[in-house]
């Protein structure tokens, strides 16, 4: 039973800085240790993007040394708020595909990971880079690694979300050929669940049939009202962590709101 844990949307910032109020350094070195404690035996961290709030070495540098704490073997991957040059500059050993995109495959005795870079960028065009695109290079490398999968489930992990989520600032920033890369999965056939981050929210459910699950940031929050038209508003609520977990019979999800999380547990 591959077990993985996912971290999503941290925006690292250098050290002193805060968003709104909050330190993105404290309370993602809680969630490592948290993961260290109750969680060393997990097959692979995942950490699904938006690893800085401003793509600046200084960030990435204080990332680097954190994720170098961990028990369990890390994955990296970039979002909207990453710079792929800077990002690989710091992070050199960090997994890209033959074009030089931060993505990679990694197979595990009863799944394959697709890892997708959906950063729009060179050039770095806020707020139109803000959206998550797969270009015609990625799509052809997805393909490749759906068609490669043999007799293993694929799980999808990917920073945009390729459908809307009912909130509408982020939705407008969501991956943009979401029509292109579900085309994709489900002639492949193989693609058992989706999990992505961007929205700042914990949400589950289905799209075209296949299963997907977006987990909250470890620093802060989407606010729940659906209709706002800003993705920049944010509000302070409780750290948190995905797992993931493939069975025999499928793929088990959960979250874990690690800074207010308790194991001293009483009969009720």
């Amino acid at each position: 039973m591959t077990k993985f844990i996912i971290f999503t949307d941290l925006h690292m910032v250098p050290e002193g800085m805060t968003i709104i109020g909050l330190d993105p350094y404290r309370r993602l070195a809680n969630g490592i240790a948290h993961v260290n404690r109750y969680h060393a035996d997990t097959d692979c961290v995942i950490f699904a993007g938006d690893l800085t709030h401003w793509a600046d070495r200084p960030s990435y540098e204080r990332l680097k040394a954190l994720v170098g704490e961990l028990v369990p073997p890390a994955a990296m991957m970039i979002g909207n708020h990453d710079r792929r040059e800077v990002f690989l500059d710091v992070f050199s050993d960090a997994a890209t595909d033959e074009n030089g995109f931060v993505q990679q495959a990694i197979d595990f005795t009863d799944c394959r990971a697709v890892l997708l870079d959906t950063l729009f960028a060179p050039p770095y065009d806020y707020p139109v880079s803000h959206a998550g695109h797969l270009c015609e290079r990625r799509l052809a490398w997805l393909d490749r690694q759906l068609g490669g999968a043999g007799d293993r489930p694929v799980l999808i992990f990917m920073h945009h979300p390729p459908h809307v989520t009912g909130f509408t600032g982020i939705d407008m920033i969501r991956l943009i050929n979401g029509q292109e890369f579900y085309a994709l999965a489900e002639r492949h056939g193989n693609v058992r669940h989706i999990i992505a981050g961007h929205v700042h929210r914990t949400i589950s459910g289905s799209s075209r049939g296949i299963p997907f699950s977006i987990f909250k940031s470890p620093v802060h929050q989407q606010p729940m009202p659906f209709d706002t038209p800003d993705a920049s508003l944010s509000v302070d609520e409780p750290a948190a962590y995905g797992i993931v977990l493939v069975t025999d019979d499928g793929v088990l999800v959960h979250t874990e709101d690690y800074e207010i999380a308790r194991r001293d547990a009483a009969m009720a």
